[in-house]
C-alpha cells in the first residue's frame, strides 16, 4: 500500500499494532524492512526480497493444503473472488447463497476492495477470481475478461422539488462535488470528460470510504457520481436522488479477472457457472444500466 495507516485500515486491524508488528519483524531479522518517510513507506532491498519470498511460501502452503484434501479424500477447495464496494451491496449476500447450490464442495470467500486494488492483489495471487472496473491494462499473469458496461450516476441530496430524470455533464459539473481519490476510476473518468469538453470539475472532498462519501451526499454537502450499486438503500429509501447525463454518458467497463497461476479446479465446470449467475443477476440488478459485452 505505501502507507501504514492504509495498509492498517485494508487489514482492519489499529495502526499502532500494525507499527509494533513491523518493527518486532525487522528487530527479528536484524535489518530495516521499510524506509519511512514523509508521505508513507518504500521497501528496503531485504524488504523486497521478504515480500517476493512470501508471496511464495504462502502460495505453496495453499497449494500444499489442496493437494493434501484431495489425497485424503477431502472435497472442500477455496475459492477468493475480489469484488468491488457497488457489486458487493448489490449482490453479495446473494453470492453467498448461490454458491452453497451451485459450487458446495468449495468454501466461497469475498473480498471488497476498489478495483485498482483488486486488480494487484490478483497479480500478488491473493485471490482467485476479482470482478473489477477499467482493468484495461495487461497485467502479468492474469487473464481479464470484459462483461459488461455500466453507466454511472450523478446522485444529490434529496430536495423538496422534484428533479429532471437526467441533466447535461455541464449542469452536474455546476455542483461541488465528493469523489474517492486520484486513482479511482470513477475520477479519472469525470477528469478526461471536463479536460475534453473543457468544464471546470470541483471536487470539493475526497474520501476513499465510500459509506463517507454517502454520508457527505445525504447530509446535503455536496454532490456525486457514483455507480448504482454504491448508493443503492440511500437510492431506494428516497435519502439520495439519481440523474442521468444525457448528452455525454459516463460508463466503466467490468472485467472477469482470473489469476494464471492456479491450477484448474477439480469443479471447474461449476465454478464458471457460478460466474456467469453472478454476471446475470449484476445485469439484473443494473437493469437499463448496463449492457453485456464479450460475447
Amino acid at each position: 500500500m505505501g502507507n501504514i495507516t492504509r495498509a492498517a485500515e485494508q487489514l482492519n486491524v489499529a495502526q499502532p499494532a500494525l507499527g509494533l508488528q513491523i518493527r518486532q519483524l525487522e528487530q527479528e531479522l536484524q535489518t530495516e524492512l521499510l524506509l519511512r518517510h514523509s508521505r508513507g513507506v518504500v521497501l528496503t532491498e531485504a524488504g523486497k526480497l521478504l515480500l517476493e519470498r512470501a508471496r511464495k511460501l504462502l502460495k505453496e502452503v495453499e497449494d500444499l493444503k489442496r493437494e493434501i484434501g484431495g489425497v485424503s479424500g477431502l472435497e472442500q477447495e477455496m475459492l477468493v473472488l475480489g469484488l468491488t464496494p457497488s457489486i458487493m451491496l448489490q449482490i453479495g449476500p446473494d453470492m453467498l447463497l448461490d454458491a452453497k447450490q451451485t459450487i458446495p464442495n468449495v468454501s466461497l470467500s469475498l473480498v471488497e476492495e476498489l478495483s485498482y486494488s483488486l486488480a494487484t492483489s490478483l497479480e500478488r495471487g491473493e485471490l482467485n477470481y476479482a470482478l473489477a472496473y477499467g482493468a484495461d491494462e495487461q497485467r502479468p499473469n492474469v487473464d481479464r475478461r470484459a462483461i459488461l458496461e455500466e453507466e454511472l450516476l450523478f446522485v444529490r441530496p434529496k430536495t423538496e422539488e422534484n428533479l429532471p430524470e437526467t441533466l447535461t455533464l455541464a449542469e452536474a459539473l455546476t455542483h461541488e462535488l465528493v469523489q474517492a481519490g486520484e486513482r479511482d476510476m470513477v475520477q479519472q473518468l469525470l477528469k478526461r470528460a471536463a479536460d475534453k469538453y473543457s468544464l471546470k470539475l470541483q471536487i470539493t472532498y475526497e474520501a476513499q470510504s465510500i459509506p463517507a462519501m454517502r454520508t457527505v451526499v445525504v447530509r446535503g454537502a455536496a454532490a456525486s457520481f457514483m455507480p448504482y450499486g454504491t448508493a443503492i438503500e440511500e437510492i431506494r429509501t428516497g435519502k439520495l436522488v439519481v440523474q442521468r447525463i444525457s448528452d455525454v454518458p459516463l460508463s466503466r467497463t467490468l472485467y472477469l479477472l482470473k489469476s494464471t497461476k492456479d491450477a484448474p479446479s477439480r469443479y471447474q465446470d461449476a465454478i464458471d457457472q457460478f460466474i456467469d449467475n453472478i454476471v446475470e443477476r449484476l445485469l439484473a440488478s443494473l437493469g437499463p444500466l448496463a449492457r453485456r459485452v464479450g460475447r
